[in-house]
């Protein structure tokens, strides 16, 4: 039996998946996944009753505020420095690598992701998650699938269209698995990952995603995230407005979450810098401030279902709800801050419902014969933050209405994750995600005809000098000699503006060394690098129409 796979893995090697094989290695990428979110979910459950001495961590945020203070603040500063520890043993930079690192790979690396940082990363998550970080377990479980999906194309020696395909089933699994949402687990893995909805893609896709819901409901059972109150008398006719308006203000809470999270982000490096902080005790530090907040609020500690969950009930007074929404919106940009691990589509649940039900006691107290229940405002408001946050209003909204089991407000939803959706897209680049990679110098936002220009290399296109119509070697040096010149190594999206900046044909490609001087390989003209770049527009528009 052993031969006859190594037999089938070496005709996959050389000649590629059929589609019936893909298929096949698409339902066991899925049951990988679904399984990785499974283990991940139950093994935070565990430790979190651990560490916090409860056996019901659904109620964590309940049973916590009868613990001693120090007890609260001691878990988050122990785990902080275990995830210290971690990013910076198994890590070049001491970054988690979360959701956007997937997006990433799927559009510049053939559907792959780092390994090493990656495993660190989710192992950091799941001590931060585990020990009182405000984040999402979703964002790692998303990156945790994307490693199962990386090891089977490396393994696999499958080529991008297939890694990236092989990725998207691995999302789509891990997020049906972590949300019982086979749905929008399936529109997630398309809108955010491979950011296309191509048909090929389509059935491997839905196929993992399916893999992964029945993991969940063989676990869990077939039963909803949420439970919501009895539906109230609705009058969308006359309401419509007022979603309208609540889509506006969660768009603005969306983008002030955002920008948080980058603002403290960038102000705990600026700080780390000034004040000499080893990295190794920058997530401690943020430990300290997350334990002396959930001393007062333990509402903030992990992904906060509990919170939601009351907030979709109507179960807060109004105070109550304000003061969540910005505390916890305080307490996700210190652990993001602190490089500690997690994600935001959690979180973002729990901003959008507080909002929402904020906006709806106040809509329901001014108006109280013009609209139905402020649960309502709720539900509408978590998908309406939670879209604007991921750029993710489709699969968003399925979420909603899968994590829910409420069928009968899509119009409310719909309107509200729209405007919220559009606005919150204006203010930062397009999502959470992409306005990530846009900080780190990576164009995904733009589109295709922005970022494909960092996926190709000067080595790949330049004529050496034996080829035909090859520069003269004399009009090379005088330009080197001028300092035009490219590495072999750099990439069309720096040399592109060369050509216009200095009304260029071609440009020499040149290695500096030390005692030698330049060494001249050849010249990139600007047709040709035009034509790679033409090449592999086309590429990403077959496999997108595919």
């Amino acid at each position: 039996m052993r031969d006859g796979l190594a037999q089938i893995l070496a005709v996959v090697r050389t000649k590629g998946l059929s589609q019936i094989q893909f298929w096949f290695v698409a339902l066991l990428v899925g049951i990988a996944s679904g399984f990785a979110a499974l283990l991940f979910r139950k093994g935070i459950n565990w430790l979190q009753g651990t560490m916090y001495g409860t056996d019901d961590p659904a109620h964590l945020h309940s049973f916590a505020s009868s613990l001693p203070w120090y007890w609260l603040l001691i878990i988050p500063v122990l785990g902080g420095l275990v995830v210290g520890a971690i990013l910076n043993w198994y890590t070049p930079d001491g970054r988690v690598r979360t959701v956007s690192d997937v997006i990433e790979g799927a559009a510049l690396n053939e559907g792959r992701v780092e390994r090493r940082a990656g495993w660190a990363s989710a192992a950091a998550s799941f001590i931060t998650l585990s020990t009182g970080g405000s984040t999402g377990r979703e964002g790692p479980v998303v990156h945790l699938a994307a490693l199962i999906s990386t090891w089977v194309s490396n393994r696999l020696h499958v080529n991008g269209v297939t890694g990236r395909d092989l990725m998207g089933c691995a999302v789509a699994s891990a997020v049906s698995a972590s949300f019982n949402a086979p749905i929008a687990g399936m529109l997630f893995a398309l809108e955010v990952v491979l950011r296309h909805f191509a048909v090929h893609a389509f059935a491997p896709i839905a196929i993992a995603a399916v893999a992964g819901t029945v993991i969940n409901r063989l676990e869990f059972g077939d039963v909803t995230e949420f439970t919501l109150v009895a539906e109230g008398a609705q009058a969308f006719y006359v309401e419509l407005p007022a979603f309208l308006l609540l889509g506006l203000i969660c768009g603005l809470v969306a983008a002030m979450m955002m920008r948080a999270i980058f603002a403290a982000d960038e102000f705990g490096t600026w700080a780390q810098g000034k004040l000499g902080v080893p990295p190794l005790f920058r997530p401690a530090i943020a430990g300290v401030l997350l334990g002396l907040m959930a001393i007062a609020f333990p509402h903030i500690i992990g992904v906060g279902y509990e919170t939601t969950s009351l907030a979709l009930t109507g179960h807060l007074l109004l105070w109550q709800a304000i003061v969540f929404t910005v505390l916890k919106v305080a307490a996700v940009a210190i652990t993001m801050a602190g490089r500690m691990g997690g994600g935001v589509f959690s979180p973002s649940l729990m901003v959008g419902a507080l909002t929402g039900l904020s906006f709806g006691l106040i809509a329901t107290a001014v108006f109280p014969d013009m609209s139905g229940s402020a649960t309502l405002y709720a539900l509408a408001g978590m998908g309406a933050v939670a879209a604007a946050v991921l750029g993710a209003p489709i699969s968003t909204t399925l979420i909603v209405f899968e994590l829910t089991g409420d069928w009968q407000t899509g119009l409310a939803v719909m309107v509200a994750v729209s405007l919220s959706t559009a606005l919150a897209s204006r203010l930062v680049d397009r999502s959470f995600f992409l306005t990530q990679l846009e900080k780190r110098g990576i164009h995904l936002a733009a589109g295709p005809q922005a970022y494909l220009l960092a996926t190709v290399r000067v080595h790949q296109c330049y004529r050496k000098p034996d080829a035909p119509r090859a520069a003269s070697e004399e009009d090379c040096r005088e330009l080197i000699n001028q300092g035009i010149y490219v590495s072999p190594n750099a990439t069309l999206e720096k040399v592109m503006p060369l050509y216009d900046q200095h009304n260029l044909v071609f440009i020499p490609v040149v290695t500096l060394r030390e005692e030698l001087g330049p060494e001249l390989h050849g010249a990139l003209f600007q047709v040709d690098a035009l034509r790679v770049f033409n090449a592999a527009l086309s590429a990403t528009a077959a496999e997108e129409h595919s």
